[in-house]
């Protein structure tokens, strides 16, 4: 095996090895065992950026261990640009978490708990984006649905907390037990359970009479992960758990899983009129049923629950246009999400921490009293709103330009208004956010007395915010990584040339549209 095809097998270990520390390491105190669950974390991503400029350059570094091969059982990854990208944000923002929850968590949680199930969870998330083999990809799909069941329920003296982590393994394991079966018939129709076979045998799965069973069993799996309609009530249950838990869970990684298998599987499904209106048709309703929930909700996690479940629809839709723009825009608002959307997570678990409260009719005024984290919040909730200059603009122009010019059934409306009504609620409920929290007058009748709180805290949304600027400002610097996640998704050779100004066009009056009337 070559020296990256090693690099590669370690990574996905890693985090399983260092799950093993967190639990002996708490005796030593809580600052070590966050530091030990920060070493295993740090070293995956380094090694991932080693790798990163052959991954680039449009290499695919691959690494197989025999394990059973009689039942074509191999233990294979493979590492390219979608992989890449998803892998540096499990990662990257796994970091940023464990910092968070340094801080947040109160000295009778039992943090050394906490750190052993993020990191479980952060193995199974890197074994699903670098499974070269489909039934090694299933078990890493099932060992997220177990952590996240962990995770979710942690506040075992909270009943809310217990029935959400119900909630989510029954909905998220019932759609894996679907995925299973059409994984099988992939595997049956190729020949091989190796992924890469598969994607490159597009044309024949698509000429299969199993084709629409597959498609259906699969996507049932990614709709149920991803929270899409009808599954979609699952994942605002799952805010009983503690905050750093949500900003990891909720906006980076196990509610992306669907996305990214959705983006994975494109080659071998995507293309047919049963997959643009299956799966365009549920993101769009997704997209518009979410924000609609979102602007109603007054507790602050419920607000940025709904908030993800549209967004997770905005890129269902995207995916399910089946262009190559298309994929571009998907990719780009992957990484734009992650950013402002962990940031307002982490912001609204400030707030809760300080004020002792979550509900938006007892807070206002925190400008005064929280600078800071006002700071952190408002450009944030206005990258998600997708205003100017800031990253979340940029890949909504390039969602409504794509919707644009889809019909749907020969209507050449339906899809371009129903996503500028999305838009629209998208930037009333991140405005409501704005308002509610932090502008308006300061009140006496707070929960417990708001104050800034410690740098350890509020590092990790402020450097998810810087990085909502420096892409909203100079959107060149992501082009690579970009170009090669999407020409990994699509299978052919992509060059995005992210800007910011794309001309008048018909997307641009829709954005207009979206942020006057949310306003």
């Amino acid at each position: 095996m070559s020296h990256e095809g090693t690099l590669l097998i370690i990574i996905a270990l890693l985090p399983f090895v260092g799950a093993l520390l967190p639990g002996v390491m708490i005796r030593a105190g809580r600052t070590a065992c966050a530091w030990f669950s920060t070493v295993p974390t740090a070293l995956a991503l380094i090694m991932l950026l080693i790798l990163a400029p052959a991954v680039l350059r449009g290499e695919v570094i691959q690494a197989e261990l025999q394990w059973l091969p009689q039942l074509g059982l191999s233990a294979s990854f493979f590492l390219d640009g979608l992989g890449l990208l998803f892998a540096c944000m499990i990662t990257a923002v796994g970091l940023l978490v464990i910092l968070y929850a340094r801080f947040y968590l109160s000295g009778d949680d039992p943090m050394g708990q906490l750190y052993t199930y993020l990191l479980l969870f952060q193995g199974a998330m890197l074994g699903i984006v670098l499974s070269d083999n489909i039934l090694l990809l299933l078990i890493f799909w099932e060992l997220t649905s177990l952590s996240s069941f962990l995770l979710i329920g942690y506040w075992k003296h909270l009943p809310e907390g217990r029935q959400g982590a119900r909630m989510a393994l029954t909905v998220t394991g019932a759609g894996g037990l679907a995925m299973i079966g059409g994984m099988l018939i992939l595997g049956n129709i190729v020949g091989s359970y190796n992924l890469t076979d598969i994607l490159a045998a597009g044309d024949l799965i698509k000429a299969s009479d199993w084709y629409l069973p597959a498609l259906i069993l699969i996507l049932l799996g990614a709709f149920t992960k991803s929270a899409q309609f009808p599954f979609h009530f699952w994942l605002p249950h799952a805010m009983a758990a503690p905050t750093p838990v949500s900003a990891y869970l909720h906006s980076a990684t196990m509610v992306k899983a669907g996305v990214f298998l959705m983006a994975r599987m494109w080659p071998a499904l995507a293309g047919t009129d049963a997959w643009f209106y299956i799966v365009a048709t549920t993101g769009l309703i997704t997209m518009v049923l979410g924000a609609l929930i979102a602007l109603f909700k007054d507790d602050l996690k419920a607000l940025l629950a709904f908030s993800t479940v549209s967004h997770l629809g905005l890129l269902t839709m995207l995916l399910g246009f089946g262009t190559q723009a298309a994929a571009v825009a998907a990719v780009f608002h992957i990484i734009n999400h992650l950013t402002f959307k962990a940031a307002l997570f982490m912001t609204a678990g400030i707030v809760d921490h300080e004020t002792h409260t979550r509900d938006i009719k007892r807070l206002g005024g925190l400008r005064h009293l929280m600078p800071i984290t006002f700071s952190i919040g408002t450009v944030a909730a206005l990258s998600m709103a997708g205003i100017p200059l800031l990253n979340g603009f940029l890949s909504k122009e390039m969602m409504l330009e794509e919707a644009s010019h889809t019909d749907w059934a020969g209507s050449a409306y339906a899809v371009p208004v129903l996503a500028t009504i999305g838009a629209l609620l998208s930037v009333a409920y991140s405005f409501r956010f704005i308002g509610h929290v932090f502008l308006g007058p300061m009140r006496d009748d707070y929960p417990a007395k708001p104050h800034d709180p410690p740098f350890g805290m509020w590092a990790s949304p402020a450097l998810l915010c810087v990085l909502v600027l420096v892409i909203g400002t100079m959107p060149f610097l992501a082009d690579g990584i970009v170009a090669a996640a999407a020409s990994a998704v699509t299978g052919e050779p992509l060059d995005p040339h992210l800007k910011i100004w794309h001309g008048v066009t018909p997307a641009l009056w829709m954005a207009i549209i979206a942020v006057g009337g949310g306003l």
